[in-house]
């Protein structure tokens, strides 16, 4: 699917001073925040960006200083499951 947005012309100008590939930026910007919202998985920024690895993704990700937040009780139940795992 395309998706298209308008944005005045002086203000691409002065964009493409910094960034020479608009459309890149855009949509590298989109796949951050939709990651951010938890809206898509790492899997697919790979897949939108067309990353070659999960390891470029997660650099790229953490480059951009897109984290999922991950709190102290959700912690415990990956160390519960693990823990149940070993066991078994």
């Amino acid at each position: 699917m395309d998706v298209c947005i308008k944005v005045p012309d002086d203000v691409v100008r002065r964009m493409q001073r910094k960034r020479h590939d608009l459309t890149r930026s855009a949509l590298e910007a989109f796949a951050i925040q939709a990651y951010r919202d938890e809206v898509i998985t790492e899997a697919e920024v790979q897949r939108m960006l067309e990353l070659p690895s999960r390891w470029d993704t997660d650099r790229f990700l953490k480059d951009a200083q897109a984290y999922i937040e991950y709190t102290e009780a959700e912690l415990q139940l990956d160390i519960d499951a693990l823990r149940k795992l070993k066991r078994s």
